[in-house]
């Protein structure tokens, strides 16, 4: 019997924050609730002034929502940094 192991969202957002962590960035989860910005993204990283907001999604999964699309259009018409990450290498790919 073969057995796979499933990775969720769960996972990834903690190897994520592993790894942004040991590269010497602040990072945090955002617990959307109440009143909270519809869209928000799952973590916020800072580091040297910069400040990324990345979407965690499952590899081959997980399009974005209509409101986490607005969240991003919004923060990017303002300057901020908007990342999706499916795994580490894509924030590798984004100088992080």
């Amino acid at each position: 019997m073969k057995i796979t192991a499933k990775i969720t969202e769960t996972d990834i957002r903690r190897q994520l924050v592993d790894y942004l962590r040991m590269n010497g960035w602040f990072v945090y989860h955002n617990l959307a609730g109440l009143g909270c910005y519809k869209g928000l993204s799952d973590l916020v990283a800072v580091k040297d002034g910069r400040i990324v907001h990345v979407e965690v999604k499952k590899p081959g999964t997980g399009k974005l929502s209509e409101n986490q699309k607005q969240f991003q259009r919004d923060l990017q018409a303002h300057g901020g940094e908007y990342v999706v990450a499916r795994g580490m290498g894509d924030l590798q790919l984004e100088g992080m």
